[in-house]
């Protein structure tokens, strides 16, 4: 019933996307006995694990409103009255506290924003820290490497055994022979329950050798998730918030194009980036 309270804070109507005054909540279903419940869902239910229900309600609306600006052409002003703001100075004001920008500054391909999650409740909280992520449009663009077919699961082999498979054979020094930069890829190319994973780069010639696998990325909106921290341990920290918080928490769906991981190199070895492809719903 918590759940339940919780969704109708975070629902379509009025809670996001008009004003909220952070009092009581209160519901009511129609059984198919006729007996209605009232259960008040109140501040104190977020209160009692830490969380204001004035500010989480404001940061989901502006997790959506960022979204709504990032892949949308509505003006600042019918986003912020869409979400219950009074002006646009109104807005522009909670907008930069959250998200460091402005709104207008949101439209710019890869600008920087925040998501926040819907809380859920299980045997424990989820959902209370903020997702960072940027909206990138990138046109299509051509990655070489090596690629092998992975199973599903944890049983058998594994993105990591690969990755270590190609750094002793060699093979990632002949693919920063003839990549653009020294960023590594590591690209799921398909999603069946044997799937394609490649370690590339993007060629500095249109030609490689005939050894290396050639793909093509098509044109697509991206979002750009930094993931900061020792490998493998912060990517796959990393997929676990966007498929656990990050989509549930926005009206983005996965596009179904190959998901990507970036991996820095020299002084930023200790950084990376997941690439989703991503349409706004």
């Amino acid at each position: 019933m918590v759940q339940y309270g919780m969704d109708q804070t975070d629902g379509s109507g009025a809670r996001l996307y008009g004003e909220y005054d952070g009092g009581t909540f209160k519901y009511q279903r129609n059984c198919k006995n006729s007996i209605f419940f009232a259960i008040p869902f109140s501040a104190d239910v977020l209160y009692d694990f830490g969380h204001d229900s004035r500010e989480y309600v404001r940061k989901r609306k502006l997790t959506l409103a960022a979204q709504a600006l990032a892949c949308g052409s509505s003006k600042v002003v019918d986003v912020a009255w869409k979400f219950g703001y009074k002006t646009p100075e109104s807005f522009s004001k909670s907008f930069r506290k959250i998200h460091g920008i402005s709104p207008s500054e949101a439209r710019r391909s890869g600008a920087p924003l925040k998501a926040f999650p819907r809380l859920s409740f299980q045997l424990t909280i989820s959902g209370d820290r903020e997702v960072d992520y940027l909206i990138e449009k990138k046109e299509s663009f051509t990655v070489f490497g090596k690629a092998t077919t992975l199973a599903c699961g944890n049983e058998g082999r594994t993105r990591q055994d690969f990755w270590g498979e190609c750094k002793r054979n060699g093979t990632i020094e002949d693919i920063y022979l003839e990549s653009i930069d020294t960023s590594l890829l590591g690209l799921t190319l398909n999603f069946d329950e044997n799937f394609t994973y490649m370690i590339g780069c993007e060629p500095k010639s249109v030609t490689v050798s005939d050894t290396f696998t050639i793909t093509k990325i098509p044109s697509a909106t991206w979002a750009v998730f930094p993931c900061p921290g020792p490998r493998p341990k912060a990517i796959l920290h990393g997929f676990r918030q966007i498929y656990r918080e990050w989509f549930p928490s926005t009206d983005f769906q996965h596009a179904g194009l190959p998901e990507i991981e970036v991996y820095f190199t020299g002084e930023i070895q200790n950084k990376a980036e997941i690439w989703i492809p991503v349409v706004n719903n």
